[in-house]
């Protein structure tokens, strides 16, 4: 099981995009990960008229390390650790380690 997963909320704890937040799109390795509208670079790409793609400069996001993100948590609206924990049915969550919360509530 990982800190941060597909769909999680985050925000930027360094890094040129730092306080910035977004969603995870895609865990690439175990330390990449790709978050909707952070690390934005602009790419400049060949036309290709087989498949119909235009050329031109276009905005891209890249990877960013997940040492450099955070959990967003709700109740505290800032990052925070986390941590996991089994319950009594021998299920494991996920679990704010500030406030002593389940993120999968």
């Amino acid at each position: 099981m990982q800190k941060i997963k597909q769909g999680d909320d985050v925000i930027v704890i360094t890094g040129k995009d730092k306080g910035k937040s977004g969603r995870v799109a895609k865990i690439l390795t175990d330390d990449k990960v790709l978050v909707e509208g952070i690390n934005r670079v602009k790419k400049t790409q060949k036309a290709n008229p087989n498949t119909g793609v235009q050329g031109g400069i276009i905005e891209k996001d890249m990877p960013i390390n997940i040492s450099n993100i955070g959990l967003y948590n709700p109740a505290t609206k800032k990052a925070d650790r986390v941590g996991f924990r089994f319950l009594e049915d021998g299920k494991k969550v996920r679990y704010f380690k500030s406030t002593n919360t389940n993120v999968d509530a």
